[in-house]
């Protein structure tokens, strides 16, 4: 099994809109094990979108699948004017 954690700097006063969306987003693409989360300690106005997969390709299928839906573009329209900064770490559960 995979951990796959976004993680994303808001601008300033945009952490929380951001958060929302992503909370709808992985809502609607119901992703496995998905949760977002803020910071409490650390960097200022991070937000963590975090879903699991079983495999390396179940989450490549899975991203080819969200990328080229219509409801990706509706769910997540103005999402990268609410941050400055952004990575992806993919994780195996040992």
């Amino acid at each position: 099994m995979f951990v796959i954690r976004n993680t994303f700097v808001a601008k300033p006063g945009c952490a929380s809109k951001l958060a929302a969306q992503l909370k709808e987003a992985v809502a609607a693409f119901q992703m496995p094990g998905a949760r977002v989360m803020s910071d409490v300690t650390g960097d200022f106005n991070r937000v963590i979108m975090e879903h699991t997969a079983e495999s390396l390709e179940e989450f490549e299928k899975r991203m080819q699948e969200v990328m080229g839906s219509p409801m990706y573009r509706e769910r997540l329209a103005g999402y990268t004017e609410l941050w400055m900064t952004g990575s992806r770490e993919v994780l195996r559960v040992v």
